[in-house]
């Protein structure tokens, strides 16, 4: 009977802290992927900026069509 007891307390308090361990999980997940993006983000703009690639060209050929 405790063994059942024991059962059923550790499974009561597996699915209550599911939640608990969710939270613990993503929050540093999504602070990780939102500043991955944000240098991302930099470094693009940065190597865009030191390395042209024609675009200007592109917009001349626009302007005269």
């Amino acid at each position: 009977m405790t063994v059942l007891i024991r059962c059923l307390g550790t499974l009561a308090c597996v699915v209550m802290l599911q939640g608990c361990i969710t939270k613990v999980v993503t929050v540093p997940v999504k602070v990780a992927y939102g500043t991955t993006k944000a240098v991302v983000k930099g470094t693009a703009a940065v190597v865009g900026a030191a390395i042209p690639d024609g675009d200007d060209e592109k917009d001349e050929k626009k302007k005269d069509d």
